[in-house]
Formats: structure tokens, C-alpha cells, sequence
């Protein structure tokens, strides 16, 4: 696949534009959350019902990531932003005037849809507009920036809009980005893609699909169904992902070609991001919920107690981040914010029934910002590290993959535990406060866990050839065995 920019400064307005273009997304993914208590008084959803708000965007965005990627290998990644930017926005404009539960939901999954197909793609043509590994670090730490800080702008976002306005523009503000963003993706490169007579691998795109969309189903309606049906859903939903990896070891043109995975930093680089983006969803609902449940903050102040994590992020992630990752390599990078990011959620599990924002959250949040403007465009450094150009499309689609798998599973997990701990403290006799704050003492708790877990596979299989001390080298892959 060939793709040209003439020149540096178009370059960079090429980077801007399609981060512009992730930022609605990332948004989007977030900024419902504040919203969720008015639609459900507009709308008249159940408590149980309420989430499906969420999950009818989340379930479809994680499923479609790796076969959006494939085909943007196949058709042009630019023509798969563009398709996708105006699915995208149309249907935020749907959501925007949804007036029943039903209408709002089946919006929210072509809103999904739309997302995937923009979001899939992004990276890989990032990756690939840059010649010197300092110019790619430097872009991937904005396209990580974008990411990380676009979650927590999200949060600002959504009480902004829902208190000065009403929750319907939480969706309508992305209609004029999203034009904008159309009309501004003249500015990236037209790309040719390698033609689907190359080979889309139906069979292979239907098997991870439904795959990844009955796990993502599974995990987000854990706390809904019994036991035995969720182990009876998660079952079948492994057998089609396993049907799928034997599918592409034996197609002649895979949909995930099995080389892409031999890259140590490839799969590593995965594994530890998805834990990583797991810790953190799990961080930001919890957060917010503490500080209007406990603290008692309006949905505005909520929003600008995020601030904090996404200066840090940025601060990081778009100044520190690439001249670190150029003089130390992504591994030591990554190895230096994890363990920040542990710190972080230690003390966040360490919170005060009747805290202080100043004293008990901010130190933390400072903490996890920084934390994650180091790690995460370290991490996806090495995640892209060994794709061919050919495959960038399909290997960006899969860190996609990883950090919506990954959060939604941190999210569900978190949540749950959180929520039954609560229940057995009121059961207990503690007060509403205690019992909450001690839910999410024990999500908090958890994360910990799972920043260690993810620090350890970093150090042990995280292992670049080169490690470039005073070079503009970045660490070339390792393959496995």
C-alpha cells in the first residue's frame, strides 16, 4: 500500500485531522457517562436497563475493530476514515434526537459501527506518514494523548452539555466535527489499497466478529444473568475465537496473518496495554460516581475534577513522552510509567469517607497522568513495532481491539466487585458513604493488582534488540522462538 504526503507541514495536518477525527470518538465513549442519570428521567429506563446505552456502542466498536483494520488494508485506510466519519455522524445526529429507549439504542450501534471503521484505521496511517523513529514517536505520543485525555475530557464534556443544556447534545455537538473533520480529510493522503481481490477472509471476519462481540456481551451482562449462562456464553465465545485463530493459520489470506503476532513486541505490547486500559476504565467510573455520590460534587464540578489527569497526560504525552521513547527506547519508558500508575491507584484505594479533593484525589490523579502519558505511547510504539506497512491497517485495528477488550472487561470487573462489596457493607449496617467508599477501596485495590501484573509481563517479555542510549533508533522487534 502506498501513501504519499508531500510535504512535512502536511504531514502534521494530516495527524491533526485524523486525531481530530479519534478525539469525537474517544469522546463519545465517555461523555454518556455523566449524561446517564437525565436520560434515564427522560426516557424512562430501568437501572439495568440503563446500561445498555453504553454497551449498544461498546459491543459493536469492539467487534468490528480488527475486520474495519483489514479492510482498510484492502480498500485505502483514508476512503475507511471517511466512510466511517459519516456513518459516525449521522448517527450521533439520530441519537441526538432520539425521543424513545429503543431509538436511542439502535443509534448508539450504528454509532458503533461508525466508530469502529474511523477508529481502526488511524493509527496505521499515523505510523505510516513518518520516515525517522523521532517524528513517529512524536506522533503516536499525540495520537496516545488524544486517547488517553480525550476520556477524561469526555467526562468534562458530558456535565458541561448536560447541565448548561440538555443530554440530547451530548451527541449533537458531533455533528459540526464531524463535518469539519470530512471536509478536512483532503489533507491526509490518498492511499491505495491492495484490492479486495487480495482477500477479505469472510469466514475469518464472521468467526472473530462474532467472537468479539459475544465476549465483549458477555462481560458487560455478567452482573445481569447467572452463573451458568455467562460461563455458557463465554464458552462459545472462545470456541468462535479459537475457531478464528485456526481459520488464519490455514487461509491463504488471513484476516489476522499469524506473522503479524510473532513479534514479541506485537503481542506483548497487546497484552500488556489491555491490562493497562483495564485498570484505567475501571478508574474513571468509580471516580466520578465517588466524587457525587460521597463528596456530593454537581455534574459540572465532576467533569473539572478530571482536569488534572488530563493535563498531566498531556503535559507528558505530547512533550516528554517521544524525546524519551527516542533516547531510552519504549520498553524503559513503559517500565517507568507503569509503576507510577500502580502508585496512583494505591492511593486512590486509600480514599477518605469524607475526603478532600485537593489532599486525597488530586496526588493521584497527577500520579496516573503521568503514569499514562509515559506508558501508553510507549506501548504502542511497541505494539506497531513489527507490522509490515502492508499491515499496519490490520495491526492498528488490533491495539484498537486490545484497549476496547480490555476496558470493557476492566469496567465490568471493577464495577461489579465495587458494587457487591457496597451491598454487603449496607448489609453490614455501614452508612451509604462508608459502604461506597469502601466498594471502590476494593476496585482501587484491584487495579493495583493489575498495573503489577501488567509492569511484570512488561520486564519479562518486552525485550528490544537494540536499546538505543544517545541514538535516534527505535528498538527493533524480537520475534519469538
Amino acid at each position: 500500500m502506498s501513501q504519499i504526503v508531500p510535504s512535512h507541514r502536511a504531514r502534521w495536518l494530516a495527524v491533526l485531522v485524523l486525531c481530530v477525527g479519534q478525539l469525537m470518538i474517544i469522546l463519545d465513549a465517555t461523555i454518556v457517562n455523566v449524561a446517564l442519570p437525565a436520560i434515564q428521567r427522560d426516557l424512562g429506563f430501568t437501572q439495568s436497563g440503563l446500561g445498555w446505552v453504553v454497551n449498544a456502542y461498546l459491543i459493536p466498536f469492539g467487534g468490528l475493530l480488527l475486520l474495519a483494520g483489514r479492510l482498510g488494508d484492502l480498500i485505502g485506510r483514508r476512503r475507511m476514515f471517511v466512510l466511517g466519519l459519516a456513518v459516525f455522524t449521522a448517527a450521533s445526529l439520530l441519537c441526538g434526537l432520539a425521543d424513545s429507549r429503543e431509538l436511542l439504542i439502535a443509534a448508539r450501534f450504528v454509532q458503533g459501527v461508525g466508530g469502529a471503521m474511523t477508529s481502526a484505521v488511524i493509527l496505521g496511517m499515523v505510523v505510516t506518514m513518518f520516515s525517522t523513529p523521532k517524528e513517529t514517536a512524536r506522533a503516536i505520543g499525540f495520537y496516545s494523548f488524544v486517547g488517553a485525555a480525550g476520556a477524561s475530557i469526555g467526562v468534562l464534556g458530558g456535565g458541561v452539555l448536560t447541565q448548561t443544556l440538555t443530554w440530547h447534545w451530548i451527541f449533537l455537538v458531533n455533528l459540526p466535527i464531524g463535518i469539519g473533520t470530512l471536509f478536512a480529510a483532503r489533507l491526509v493522503a490518498r492511499d491505495r489499497g491492495t484490492g479486495l481481490a487480495a482477500g477479505a477472509d469472510i469466514l475469518g471476519a464472521a468467526l472473530v466478529t462474532s467472537g468479539l462481540m459475544l465476549a465483549i456481551y458477555t462481560i458487560v451482562g455478567s452482573a445481569e444473568r447467572s452463573t451458568p449462562a455467562t460461563a455458557a456464553l463465554g464458552t462459545l465465545s472462545a470456541a468462535l475465537l479459537a475457531g478464528f485463530v485456526l481459520r488464519q493459520a490455514r487461509a491463504r489470506t488471513p484476516l489476522l496473518p499469524l506473522r503479524v503476532l510473532r513479534s514479541r513486541q506485537v503481542s506483548a505490547g497487546n497484552v500488556v496495554q489491555a491490562l493497562m486500559v483495564a485498570a484505567m476504565f475501571g478508574f474513571q467510573i468509580p471516580v466520578a460516581l465517588y466524587v457525587q455520590q460521597v463528596l456530593g460534587y454537581s455534574s459540572l464540578m465532576t467533569g473539572v475534577s478530571f482536569l488534572p489527569i488530563t493535563a498531566a497526560i498531556g503535559v507528558v504525552a505530547l512533550g516528554l513522552s517521544a524525546r524519551l521513547i527516542t533516547r531510552f527506547g519504549p520498553r524503559a519508558v513503559t517500565l517507568t510509567g507503569l509503576p507510577l500508575i500502580g502508585v496512583g491507584f494505591a492511593l486512590l484505594a486509600r480514599l477518605p469517607v469524607h475526603g478532600s479533593f485537593v489532599t486525597d484525589l488530586l496526588p493521584s490523579m497527577l500520579l496516573l497522568g503521568l503514569g499514562v502519558g509515559l506508558a501508553l505511547p510507549a506501548v504502542a510504539t511497541l505494539a506497531m513495532s513489527g507490522a509490515r506497512p502492508e499491515d499496519s491497517g490490520i495491526a492498528s485495528g488490533l491495539v484498537n481491539t486490545t484497549q476496547q477488550v480490555g476496558g470493557a472487561f476492566g469496567l465490568a470487573v471493577l464495577l461489579t466487585l465495587a458494587t457487591s462489596r457496597t451491598d454487603g457493607l449496607l448489609a453490614a449496617g455501614e452508612s451509604a458513604p462508608a459502604a461506597l467508599t469502601g466498594g471502590y477501596h476494593l476496585a482501587f485495590g484491584i487495579g493495583v493488582g493489575v498495573v503489577a501484573v501488567a509492569t511484570v509481563l512488561a520486564a519479562l517479555l518486552l525485550r528490544p534488540a537494540v536499546v538505543p542510549v544517545g541514538t535516534e533508533r527505535v528498538a527493533e522487534p524480537v520475534l519469538v522462538g
